[in-house]
């Protein structure tokens, strides 16, 4: 790669080891996927956070980062492994909590926001059409693409860390024109109306098409909050961090020759694949993969008022969200019923495994990390639905 001459003083040491290994990050990505530069990047999200997946190694790496740098950008952090005021009431361990703590503290002393949170875009991180990010979490990343028109690959979370700290990331993939160019016309018979639909369409996208780009006829919404669930599902079942809608797309594409039809029996079966558990034998229900909107909670308070639990049911949302919901009496009706308002946290990065056999949710991807990192069984549900199994007897 070509880089200007501040780019290659911290490449060789001059501004300290941080920056170098930072750099020898970057450079190494910049040569596996053929960058001929680096861009700066306005924001980053760093992935990544939890020490349930970054251990002693990745707490190490991070360590030696934090003794001395800062970064360079507006930085957020991706969900932590806990609830970082009130993890003794969701149940985490003292000794994971020593450590989750650390990890936070590390990136707070780098400069770092530390909101712990999936949605940046919920919480004031909302990036103008068309600028430069690096981001780590896949459906931030997915929807910062294909609903807000900025630009960032995903990011692992040294990559995403070593773009904070030198404010620039390789410019290949989604940050360049060709790559976002639409691969497929996928042809939506019947519009999606709820999100458990919407999470079950980007599953079918993913899987039917890998990673070719859609181009989607036959959606038209504008709900944030739809649109955050085919976000969500559409990388986490194989698919490119990006899709266009056709009567939004941030500029006419040629319609690809490549087409996908989907029917509603096909959306349907997409569904019924997500669910795997007797209804009646889950403990568990988790609502905010990704964290949940002020709507989203206003919602659920309506579903809530005036019943009480009988599972234990976890609303997963940012902290700034949550102060929001405080402020207008929303997170009393919610812990009056017995609902835990997981703020920073989600059953994807927390130690959950062995705590619960199976689970309710009406998240695409919740389902598949569900299984895939807890081996919970699970049942695929609207969120009224989900309201309904946490307060039956």
């Amino acid at each position: 790669m070509r880089l200007r001459a501040e780019e290659r003083e911290m490449l060789e040491g001059a501004q300290g080891a941080a920056l170098r290994k930072s750099m020898e990050i970057l450079c190494a990505l910049g040569r596996i996927y053929g960058a001929e530069r680096l861009i700066p990047v306005e924001t980053v999200q760093i992935s990544g956070v939890s020490y349930d997946n970054l251990g002693e190694a990745g707490l190490e790496f991070v360590r030696s980062l934090a003794a001395d740098a800062r970064v360079r950008v507006p930085t957020t952090l991706n969900p932590a492994g806990m609830d970082m005021r009130d993890w003794r009431k969701l149940g985490i361990p003292e000794s994971f909590a020593e450590k989750q703590t650390e990890v936070v503290a590390l990136f707070a002393s780098m400069g770092v926001e530390t909101t712990c949170s999936c949605t940046p875009y919920l919480i004031g991180n909302v990036p103008e059409r068309g600028a430069h990010l690096a981001w780590g979490e896949s459906s931030a990343v997915t929807f910062a693409n294909s609903v807000l028109g900025a630009r960032t690959n995903k990011e692992g979370g040294p990559s995403s860390i070593a773009a904070a700290l030198t404010g620039r990331t390789p410019a290949y993939g989604l940050h360049l024109d060709a790559p976002r160019a639409p691969g497929v016309l996928v042809q939506v018979e019947s519009e999606p109306r709820r999100a458990t639909e919407f999470g079950a369409l980007g599953k079918l996208i993913g899987e039917s098409i890998g990673d070719a780009v859609p181009l989607i006829e036959g959606v038209t919404t504008e709900r944030w909050d739809l649109l955050k669930a085919l976000s969500a599902a559409l990388p986490t079942y194989g698919g490119a961090p990006i899709f266009h809608l056709a009567e939004r797309a941030e500029q006419r594409f040629a319609r690809p020759g490549r087409r996908l039809a989907i029917a509603p029996a096909a959306l349907e079966a997409a569904a019924r694949s997500l669910d795997d558990a007797d209804a009646r034998s889950i403990g568990f229900v988790f609502l905010g993969c990704p964290h949940l909107s002020l709507e989203e909670l206003r919602r659920i308070a309506e579903l809530l008022e005036g019943t009480s639990v009988t599972k234990e049911l976890w609303l997963g949302v940012a902290r700034g969200v949550k102060e929001e919901a405080d402020a207008a009496g929303i997170s009393a009706i919610l812990s009056a019923a017995g609902a835990r308002i997981a703020c920073d946290t989600c059953h994807v990065v927390a130690p959950l495994a062995g705590r619960f056999e199976s689970f309710a949710t009406n998240s695409a991807k919740g389902v598949y990390y569900g299984r895939a990192k807890n081996r919970f069984k699970s049942v695929f549900r609207s969120l009224e639905e989900c309201i309904r199994l946490a307060t039956e007897e």
